[in-house]
């Protein structure tokens, strides 16, 4: 019986003790790795058709796949960011024969404005972070 506790107490501690292991090497969540909501509803509206894992657009998905976002690296991650700020500037996204088909799919200047000083504020905040 005093084996059986001795056993049963030591399989406490290493499920304790490896949990913590576990815990202390995740990554910590930043305020950079959080999309504020209102960035959300603009992707959510405007761009996670396309940029999906389970899209159907291939090309769109393998530029971006904004569910595969965070899981990318820091350099992927600025160079993605640098992409979004580019093609919503240059007004590529959403591309305009798609628009013509979806016209409440088009990024108004408010929105434009929101997802690019979202990205820029992201990268920049990759650029200064250490590792």
């Amino acid at each position: 019986m005093r084996r059986k506790k001795i056993i049963s107490v030591a399989i406490a501690l290493f499920l304790i003790v490896s949990t913590a292991v576990i815990a202390a090497n995740k990554p910590a969540k930043t305020k950079a790795n959080k999309m504020p909501d209102n960035v959300h509803a603009i992707i959510k509206k405007s761009c996670f058709g396309c940029h999906n894992t389970n899209s159907q657009n291939e090309d769109a998905k393998e530029d971006l796949d904004f569910n595969k976002l965070e899981g990318l690296s820091k350099m992927q991650k600025i160079g993605a960011y640098k992409d979004i700020i580019d093609v919503v500037e240059e007004n590529e996204m959403p591309p305009e024969k798609f628009v013509q088909k979806h016209a409440d799919k088009k990024l108004t200047a408010a929105e434009k404005k929101t997802l690019i000083d979202w990205a820029k504020k992201e990268a920049n905040a990759l650029m200064k972070a250490k590792k």
